[in-house]
């Protein structure tokens, strides 16, 4: 189990209105998320937290092979990462922080999805005690290319977009 980080204590206090009125806070068709993975890795789910935190009505989906929904979905192989999920019609690819894919949900841009490649510490999910976080691309992908949707240093976005 991951400790009570101040970010975590955070997000469970936002929820706490809502979830005395029965819903999630933010629920709404457009947040629930489906998220397969590896049922023997411990980030997913640690990831999977981080997005109920936030609001996400998330179903897991386990297996021992997550490549074939990445290649379904268009993932591109060098943006892969440990769990794959789906939200709206977009993919998600890695530990994609829940604010970004709020903010894609909102800004529905013509793509495939968001990726972070790899798992960089800091992350949502890969927070480790002891270890400074790293600052990572949130990638929009899709047919029409790739580029840089968002920037992070663990839990903060860099706002030079």
């Amino acid at each position: 189990m991951m400790p009570l980080t101040r970010r975590r204590f955070i997000a469970l206090l936002s929820a706490v209105p809502a979830l005395a009125h029965g819903t999630p806070a933010g629920a709404s068709d457009t947040l629930n998320i489906v998220v397969t993975r590896d049922p023997n890795c411990g980030c997913c789910g640690s990831w999977v937290d981080h997005l109920r935190a936030s609001g996400f009505t998330a179903k897991v989906v386990e297996t021992g092979d997550v490549t074939p929904l990445k290649q379904k979905l268009g993932v591109p192989r060098d943006l892969y990462s440990c769990h794959t999920a789906e939200v709206g019609r977009y993919a998600i690819e890695g530990h994609v922080p829940a604010s970004v894919i709020r903010r894609l949900l909102s800004e529905a841009p013509q793509a495939q999805g968001l990726a972070v490649a790899g798992m960089p510490v800091g992350s949502p999910g890969m927070e480790v005690d002891g270890h400074p976080a790293e600052v990572y691309d949130v990638i929009l992908f899709g047919p029409n290319g790739r580029r840089v949707f968002a920037r992070f240093k663990g839990a903060d976005e860099i706002k030079a977009r």
